[in-house]
């Protein structure tokens, strides 16, 4: 699919904050074609509900655009162009919740989601993250001191092109800095008007309480698929607290697929007709009414067949099977 145009981009955001359909202007617009009748993109994201984060509210189905960097999470994606052709696709099948961090390139992922969907249309919440430093590919340091965090969200408000952060998590504890000093200076942040919302990323639930105890979170990240489920009780807290679940690695990677709630997945995926990747959504759906999947890919075909998992359901029998 060709890129989709800044001025083509526009006269969708106008056509869709008026109400309008995609396949209503789809002939009209060049570059843009309207989701394939009857194949895996004719789902739209909103097919699963929607779900608050804090005071927005958004469809159930989101979209994480780490993927959308190069090899090892580092420098630009090899395609700009397509990378910014999924952001836009992506908004176009209703996904309205995208998930980023300064970590990601770094930085080159939210210069991405700006130069893709700048302006943004109202109802698209971009949550971005801070904690991380990188020295390379696939290098990850925990950096949990507020003044560098200070340094990062603000960096971030340049990057995405914003007076204020939707969202704003908080990527890692760093366990060489007190957890009240890291979430103090997101809260002083938020108090100063640079963020809306916060949220926490790989916490465990003593971590979540703690952090609960100082602000008010709105969404917790964590890893989390049929294969890994070490975060069942922050999963608990979330719904009963109404927090929103943000599972990262919703798909589970391939050493992940060797376990037996894996093949039987695989069982499943093949009784319904359905992919691998689809029916790893749909169990996140149905598992729990607090999950935000955010599954990220750099291709537009893997990116429709993973909004149209929107649209599935398990039924108590299958939930049971898959234990």
């Amino acid at each position: 699919m060709k890129a989709i145009t800044d001025a083509t981009l526009a006269v969708c955001r106008r056509t869709f904050v008026q109400g309008a359909g995609a396949a209503v202007i789809a002939a009209s617009l060049p570059g843009w074609a309207p989701a394939r009748a009857g194949g895996h993109g004719a789902v739209p994201a909103a097919a699963g509900g929607t779900i608050k984060v804090g005071d927005f509210t958004v469809n159930r189905m989101g979209y994480g655009a780490m993927w959308l960097t190069g090899d090892g999470i580092w420098g630009p994606p090899e395609d700009p162009a397509g990378a910014r052709a999924v952001l836009r696709r992506a908004y176009e099948l209703g996904v309205n919740f995208i998930d980023t961090s300064d970590a990601y390139g770094p930085n080159v992922n939210e210069e991405v989601i700006a130069e893709a969907l700048h302006p943004y249309p109202d109802d698209l919440v971009i949550a971005t993250k801070g904690g991380f430093t990188r020295g390379g590919p696939n290098q990850w340091t925990p950096d949990g001191r507020p003044a560098h965090l200070r340094a990062v969200c603000e960096a971030s408000l340049k990057r995405l092109r914003v007076e204020t952060h939707q969202v704003y998590q908080l990527h890692v504890p760093d366990r060489n800095v007190p957890l009240e000093d890291s979430i103090g200076e997101l809260a002083r942040l938020q108090e100063e008007g640079k963020i809306r919302h916060i949220g926490v990323s790989n916490f465990t639930l003593e971590q979540l309480r703690l952090a609960q105890g100082l602000v008010d979170v709105v969404s917790v990240q964590n890893r989390y698929n049929i294969a890994i489920r070490e975060s069942d009780p922050v999963l608990a807290a979330c719904e009963e607290d109404g927090i929103v679940f943000i599972p990262w690695g919703p798909l589970a990677q391939r050493n992940e697929r060797g376990t037996d709630a894996m093949a039987k997945l695989d069982e499943l995926a093949d009784e319904r007709g359905i992919s691998i990747y689809q029916a790893a959504l749909a169990w996140l759906m149905t598992r729990s009414p607090a999950m935000l999947p955010i599954p990220g890919t750099s291709s537009i075909d893997h990116l429709e067949e993973n909004v149209a998992a929107a649209g599935l359901s398990l039924s108590e029998a299958e939930m049971a099977a898959l234990g």
